[in-house]
């Protein structure tokens, strides 16, 4: 039976990321995109509930013969949309991407991206982000090709059921010079954040956020040093956010 394929990301449903995502995995089932209709970058896991959102048919992927939505809302509500109004059921897979900038390490926290793959993990669909460490908007995707039919090819033949979403990360460097794929695990890295103060033409402040990423170098196995070290790094992510380690710490300060 032909698997059914969702298409998302946060970049919109025009940037070369989704197109070549597309193109990779509409051999491998029936694929069907729901994307924003704007550049929705780093908005995290949020839904839209106070304004009524907006669902367009496109024919951008027509010669290809692929239904495509433009949403108004969020990456998140893409997913709640195509699930509920567009499928009608849960897809076999959701992918999401490809991202044009990273989503290792802390950048999970805030990727649309990432939080597309993890709505449709909440809903039980084994689903995947990915992303290419390059931000421009014309980014060469080409060294993501083989590595996305390889990961959907073995979610699509291995799936098992799991509420599993792979985060994968793919380093802006020629084919021939990326070692391979390494599954490793968040990398302890973050960005050391400030906001540049200026003024308007009016007088008025206004603040721009900058920053520097900072990876732990003692981590090895984190994700920020395999794509470092020319390689794929593919996380297991899961949304039980529940700090394990620290349960007997806090019964213990709670008297529980």
């Amino acid at each position: 039976m032909t698997p059914t394929i969702l298409v998302t990301n946060d970049d919109g449903i025009t940037s070369s990321g989704i197109r070549t995502l597309i193109d990779e995995v509409r051999h491998l089932g029936k694929v069907t995109v729901v994307a924003p209709d704007s550049p929705q970058s780093a908005k995290g896991h949020a839904i839209t509930i106070n304004q009524p959102l907006r669902l367009v048919k496109v024919g951008i992927f027509e010669d290809w013969g692929i239904d495509a939505y433009a949403c108004s809302g969020t990456p998140v509500d893409c997913v709640k949309l195509a699930v509920d109004k567009v499928f009608h059921k849960k897809p076999d897979l959701c992918v999401s991407g490809i991202n044009h900038g990273s989503n290792a390490a802390i950048n999970v926290i805030y990727s649309g991206t990432v939080s597309a793959a993890m709505e449709a993990a909440i809903e039980r669909i084994p689903s995947i982000a990915f992303s290419l460490l390059n931000y421009s908007a014309n980014a060469n995707m080409e060294p993501c090709r083989k590595y996305v039919r390889e990961i959907v090819n073995s979610v699509l033949q291995n799936g098992d059921g799991r509420n599993t979403l792979l985060n994968v990360n793919i380093p802006a460097l020629p084919p021939e010079q990326i070692k391979g794929i390494k599954v490793c695990h968040q990398a302890n890295a973050f960005w050391n954040e400030e906001f540049y103060e200026r003024e308007d033409p009016v007088g008025r402040k206004y603040y721009w956020l900058t920053g520097e990423f900072v990876n732990d170098k003692m981590d090895h196995e984190g994700d920020q040093t395999a794509l470092e070290e020319a390689y794929v790094s593919v996380v297991p992510l899961q949304f039980d956010l529940t700090a394990y380690k620290e349960m007997a710490y806090v019964r213990d300060i709670l008297k529980k």
